[in-house]
């Protein structure tokens, strides 16, 4: 059977199209820290749900259109593992540095994935980043610092909270990595709801040996878990992962801080926080810094193509 391979040969047609992929990746995960605050239950059990009412919905979906899984490459299924497993320590971490540490600061260290994500593949994979690229992610990161360090640096500590966040920004950075090779075998639906399911798996286990509940949560909880799985784990992430079927993972992960701006634009009408200037310049500072990316990365398929 063929491999369940990511449409690059339609790629070249509608160009626009994974470039859509990421705006919609960043509207829908602009939403997950919110949820994440409205659900205030233990990080481990939120991440728990949101990828088990994900993968209740994608994995079906997946199977009907793209037939049984144990047809499925092997190759792909690996790489899926691994991104799940990456997956499950970042949404882990990252829920729980939220309730040690401000939710600015939390957003803030996990968004350093990019960097972690350009590093490893400059040591690693080879992939030449020219000094436009870094310019514009440095001018990424400086505007995303921006919007959500006020507090960081008017009251600088870093605790424990701040220590998860950080790390799962590296766990993060090691899912669009295995995502970016994953999707050369498999689609963006089956990648994600095997992802997905290794990643609940994880979760479920880390929740029974902490022993915390499963159930017992009020209705806003609940509401906020479905919110979780539907709009950030199914919209988003599969949005994200057709995106890193088509474009390198340097320039995924630097265009998806984005998704913080975006965090900090909603908080405005649903949670009552207004934005200081000092935020609005770093929300262009990020935009400014995406399109530099953008522009690098253009520029270097020129020649590739030439």
């Amino acid at each position: 059977m063929a491999e369940i391979a990511s449409p690059t040969a339609s790629a070249s047609k509608a160009p626009a199209l994974p470039y859509a992929g990421m705006g919609i990746g960043i509207l829908a995960l602009g939403f997950s820290a919110l949820f994440v605050r409205w659900a205030a239950a233990p990080g481990a059990v939120t991440g728990l749900y949101r990828m088990a009412i994900a993968s209740l919905i994608l994995v079906p979906i997946a199977v009907a259109r793209h037939g049984n899984p144990r047809r499925w490459p092997p190759a792909g299924l690996r790489l899926a593992l691994i991104g799940g497993v990456a997956l499950s320590f970042d949404l882990a971490l990252w829920n729980t540095a939220v309730l040690y540490t401000s939710a600015a600061n939390a957003t803030l260290l996990a968004n350093t994935a990019p960097l972690w994500v350009a590093m490893a593949s400059v040591l690693f994979f080879k992939e030449r980043l020219g000094g436009q690229f870094w310019i514009g992610l440095g001018l990424v990161l400086a505007g995303a610092a921006a919007v959500l360090g006020a507090d960081f640096l008017h009251d600088f500590s870093f605790g424990v909270g701040d220590l998860m966040a950080l790390a799962a920004g590296v766990f993060y950075a090691g899912y669009y990595l295995a995502t970016r090779f994953g999707r050369r075998h498999l689609a963006s639906l089956p990648y994600v709801a095997s992802a997905g399911v290794a990643s609940a798996c994880i979760l479920l286990a880390v929740v029974l040996l902490i022993g915390y509940p499963l159930t017992g949560y009020p209705p806003q909880t609940w509401a906020s878990f479905v919110g979780l799985g539907l709009v950030t784990q199914v919209l988003g992430y599969v949005a994200v992962g057709y995106a890193l079927g088509l474009l390198p993972a340097s320039l995924v992960a630097a265009t998806m801080v984005g998704q913080p701006v975006m965090t900090a634009l909603l908080a405005v009408p649903l949670l009552g926080e207004p934005l200081s200037l000092v935020q609005w310049v770093g929300g262009a500072a990020v935009l400014g810094g995406i399109v530099i990316v953008h522009r690098s990365h253009r520029a270097s398929i020129v020649p590739a193509a030439a």
